[in-house]
């Protein structure tokens, strides 16, 4: 038989315990243990996820089988210090003292990112993301594109995306770690975390300890991050020190970490130069039928602009473009410039794309992302390139912001 456990806004976790507030609910049988949501996906990481059953299982006053969950976590990962706090709690708790943080173990100072670890890790559970809805930033994945990674700093979670035909599919999702001073990283050196979308464009198997047992780097700055004169390099996807299991939600230099177990369950879904990263400060999910909505709706505008480009009518290709447009070359005036004489000596025009993905840009309100293979042919030229565009959604209509060749 089970009895529904409410843990409401500002409840406390343990028995007159405060360790975090937050605002969700769970199930648990009459002895505390923790029944597992049924639209909650599993947590990937064992140890997570016996914290987070040993944290419940406090709140329930169910000591016992506390105690018995973060025992493992500390006999498999001493240097997990959340845990080793965890376990002080329900000891004094045990002891008929119950206290909220109150280890002697560790300086006052040291607390208050133990309790945001805490409380990512226990939202993780009690809001878990929707495996039947999509995540906006994903538009469409390109057919050479099986996973991609999306941040949402506000949760200190990595998600994992397979492309399921050009659609993401919900695959695992982690605990990650972020820069220090938070994020939308402006330059060298000011320890925050950018935001935008990425590729992971290596891997570093011999890192030194303090990235752990290897690192992917990041396209960081992209060019839209350059356009901006957003500065800085070294971004990282990497894991601990071998001393030290898990960081507190914002401790590093900008980087994104995960812990090294973590970092071995994530390396099989990296494609060197070409798994995207998404990084933004939430993720928004659609249900499937919005998505596609979403989806149709710039497909259209994007296939509008390669029909008019096909058939030489100048200015209804040109309509497609901002007046705010800049390219590497210059800015609007300067493009229609160009184009008027271009398109002038073609006798006919067809433009072939290939490899199209699309991202919903994080940060920026309605922009997206397309990088596709173009094969250009016309009477007198033919070329295959590689092309990034950047959409913005003004008055109603999608319109090209900034262009450019990418290989």
């Amino acid at each position: 038989m089970s009895v529904p456990l409410r843990l409401r806004a500002g409840a406390r976790i343990g028995a007159r315990v405060a360790v975090v507030a937050f605002a969700m609910s769970a199930t648990a049988l009459a002895d505390g243990s923790l029944i597992a949501l049924p639209s909650a996906p599993a947590l990937a990481n064992h140890l997570e996820a016996a914290l987070v059953r040993s944290i419940v299982d406090l709140r329930a006053a169910a000591l016992k089988s506390a105690l018995a969950q973060i025992d493992q976590v500390v006999a498999a990962r001493p240097d997990f210090r959340l845990a080793q706090l965890v376990k002080g709690d329900i000891l004094m708790a045990k002891a008929g003292r119950p206290v909220a943080f109150a280890s002697n173990a560790f300086p006052a100072r040291e607390v208050a990112p133990l309790q945001d670890e805490a409380r990512a890790r226990l939202r993780r559970y009690l809001d878990a993301p929707p495996v039947d809805e999509l995540p906006e930033s994903l538009l469409q994945l390109a057919p050479n594109q099986p996973y991609a990674l999306v941040v949402d700093t506000s949760r200190s979670r990595l998600y994992v995306y397979a492309n399921d035909l050009g659609t993401p599919r919900y695959v695992t999702d982690f605990y990650i770690s972020l820069g220090r001073y938070g994020v939308e990283k402006e330059r060298e050196g000011d320890q925050k975390t950018p935001i935008g979308v990425y590729t992971i464009v290596s891997e570093k198997e011999k890192v030194p300890d303090l990235y752990g047992p290897r690192a992917f780097p990041l396209s960081y700055p992209n060019d839209w991050d350059r356009m901006h004169g957003r500065k800085g390099h070294g971004i990282w996807l990497h894991g601990t020190m071998s001393a030290t299991y898990s960081r507190p939600p914002w401790a590093t230099d900008g980087c994104v970490v995960l812990t090294n177990d973590d970092l071995a369950r994530l390396t099989k879904y990296v494609d060197v130069s070409r798994t995207p990263v998404v990084i933004g400060q939430s993720v928004r999910w659609l249900d499937r039928r919005a998505w596609q909505g979403d989806r149709e709706s710039f497909l259209d505008a994007f296939g509008a602009w390669r029909k008019d480009w096909e058939s030489r009518d100048t200015g209804r290709y040109l309509s497609h473009y901002s007046s705010r447009f800049r390219s590497d070359s210059g800015d609007l005036a300067a493009w229609k410039a160009r184009k008027r004489e271009v398109n002038a000596a073609k006798s006919w025009i067809k433009v072939g794309v290939d490899e199209l993905s699309l991202f919903t840009y994080p940060g920026t309100q309605g922009m997206v992302m397309a990088t596709f293979v173009q094969d250009y042919r016309s009477s007198n030229l033919s070329n295959r390139t590689v092309k990034r565009q950047y959409w913005i959604r003004e008055a109603g209509h999608w319109r090209i912001l900034h262009e450019s060749v990418v290989s």
